[in-house]
């Protein structure tokens, strides 16, 4: 009875602790499972493999676009599905290499095929300028704009994901005196219009008022059929509707490109896109660097130099070789002068860009005479002159200075 009762006991006890153990490892096993399913695999830029953790500010930015999400077309991706549209970000898919990190091609499992550009742990382009952009480009939609899928963000991850461009960049093209010639002067006045009614729709037909404050040739991406998209919206500031400018001690572009007043005193508006348009535009027309300089008589900036050439009825000279003699000289010349009237120095001066698209695209409009360009006095010394494999002089300066005399106004 005794023996009976103590095995009768041995077994409840036994019962009492495996059960609650088995059921507790069960549990265990469980969580431990769905919490390896969850996680996602992070490869980091030098190749190893962390488990993720996100800061409160990622995740800050999370939850402003789930809401995002609910109302447009803007996606934010796992790092896993971005890792198997990339082949986990193999040197195949890669596109090239900015100053912002590495950027490169991918492919849903639907067949889109999108740009990734990942923000490397050092980028210029911080939390501000990321979460600037996916704010902005997020809610625009213009067919000269490129088109943001969404964003991945996952511990120190930071991806922007975009259309793809089958033809890169504008400044692959015009840059290269072969890759040239695929620009026909149609297609570049197609590129000099829709860059002019993408910048149109930002500064006056868009839900925000929008100044880019980067506009140049590697931010002007080309589709399929050669339609340039305005990209790259980092240093975008958005503007209430009666504001026309506003003024920063943190000066944001790219030399060459950036209004005199935007320079010199952190003073920028709409008209400091416009100027940087007019600079494209004159790259656009004459293959040439903004950042190159220019012999006719003396060395001049490009702007300089182009309107020295209008001022001397040689604006032939500023055409690119590679668009060859028949051209629509009269189309040529209209937009040799309106790029010359959107780089004068005074921002006063300069037209809009409501003016700019209806220059553009009348034909017996009447322009006025462009003014001096800005930067049109840097005097340039000690230069180093010699010639590439395409005959244009390279230089190299040892000293710039900029005069105050207004000499051709």
């Amino acid at each position: 009875m005794c023996s009976s009762n103590a095995g009768s006991n041995t077994t409840l006890w036994i019962v009492a602790v495996v059960v609650p153990v088995s059921v507790l490892l069960a549990c265990f096993l469980a969580c431990f499972l769905w919490i390896r399913k969850r996680r996602r695999r992070v490869i980091n830029m030098s190749g190893s493999v962390s488990v993720p953790t996100m800061s409160m500010e990622m995740e800050q930015v999370l939850k402003l676009w789930r809401v995002e999400e609910s109302d447009s077309e803007f996606s934010i991706f796992d790092f896993d599905q971005i890792a198997d549209a990339t082949d986990n970000f193999s040197d195949d898919h890669k596109l090239g290499q900015g100053g912002f990190g590495p950027v490169y091609k991918g492919e849903l499992p639907g067949g889109l095929e999108i740009a990734i550009k990942r923000l490397s742990s050092v980028s210029v382009q911080g939390l501000m300028e990321f979460k600037n952009e996916i704010q902005l480009i997020a809610k625009l939609q213009h067919t000269n704009l490129v088109r943001l899928v969404g964003c991945c963000v996952q511990a120190d991850e930071k991806m922007l994901v975009y259309e793809y461009m089958h033809n890169k960049s504008l400044d692959f093209f015009i840059f290269d005196g072969d890759k040239g010639k695929a620009l026909t002067w149609d297609r570049r006045f197609r590129i000099i219009d829709g860059v002019a009614q993408g910048l149109l729709y930002l500064h006056k037909h868009s839900r925000l008022r929008v100044i880019h404050r980067d506009l140049k040739a590697s931010n002007i991406l080309l589709d399929r059929d050669m339609n340039p998209k305005i990209s790259d919206f980092g240093m975008a500031r958005i503007f209430c509707s009666n504001v026309t400018e506003a003024n920063t001690t943190r000066v944001v572009g790219t030399h060459g490109y950036i209004a005199p007043e935007y320079a010199s005193e952190g003073l920028f508006s709409i008209k400091s896109d416009v100027f940087s348009f007019g600079v494209l535009l004159l790259e656009i027309i004459s293959g040439k660097r903004t950042a190159g300089f220019y012999q006719y008589g003396k060395f001049f900036n490009l702007t300089g130099y182009a309107y020295q050439l209008w001022q001397d009825g040689k604006w032939h000279e500023l055409v690119d070789p590679a668009l060859g003699d028949d051209l629509p000289v009269g189309e040529v010349i209209k937009c040799v002068q309106v790029a010359l009237l959107c780089v004068q120095d005074s921002a006063d001066d300069r037209p809009n860009m409501s003016e700019v698209v209806a220059m553009l695209g009348s034909e017996g409009i009447t322009m006025p005479e462009p003014r001096q360009p800005a930067y049109y006095n840097v005097r340039i010394t000690g230069l180093a002159v010699s010639s590439d494999s395409f005959g244009e002089s390279s230089c190299r300066i040892s000293s710039i200075t900029i005069t105050d005399h207004e000499e051709g106004r």
